[in-house]
């Protein structure tokens, strides 16, 4: 792949864009002999921390209810999670990670763990705890939630190459 123009590597927003698109396109292709998508394993993840229902899900993730909705019944036709009654009140349900789910989610996070050390290899030793813990403080706060406007950008799907 040629790198790209001088103005683009200036782009906050084409960086990051750039670099959520294929590391996730790498996490896909990586994940695909577990038959678990990148989604689904951050819903997997999400979901085994605790009692959470499916709206909770959709706002820790930032998935749109839909999506959630999708990957949560694919999870659960693959016996990965179950919806059941919160502990707390039964009216409510809550999204619970199966035995089978827990093992695929053991599987999955040393996959990831791979890849994530992968990719960080790129940057010097001392740079790569820098980086991860300055995106994830930007991430947690002035890069939490999108601001309103009146044509919401709607996140890429993967592109088959």
């Amino acid at each position: 792949m040629a790198a790209p123009a001088q103005p683009l590597t200036a782009n906050l927003g084409w960086m990051l864009s750039h670099a959520s698109y294929t590391l996730t396109t790498e996490l896909t292709a990586a994940l695909e002999r577990l038959g678990v998508s990148p989604r689904a394993h951050c819903v997997l993840t999400s979901a085994a921390t605790g009692e959470h229902t499916q709206t909770e899900l959709a706002q820790m993730i930032g998935l749109d209810k839909t999506t959630l909705l999708v990957t949560l019944d694919e999870l659960e036709a693959a016996g990965l999670v179950e919806r059941r009654p919160s502990e707390k009140d039964r009216r409510v349900r809550v999204i619970a990670v199966t035995t089978a789910g827990r093992r695929k989610l053991a599987q999955a996070a040393k996959i990831v763990d791979r890849v994530h050390a992968d990719v960080l290899e790129a940057l010097p030793p001392a740079e790569r705890a820098v980086f991860v813990d300055a995106l994830g403080r930007l991430v947690g706060d002035r890069l939490a939630k999108p601001v309103a406007c009146a044509q919401p950008v709607r996140r890429r799907a993967p592109r088959a190459s």
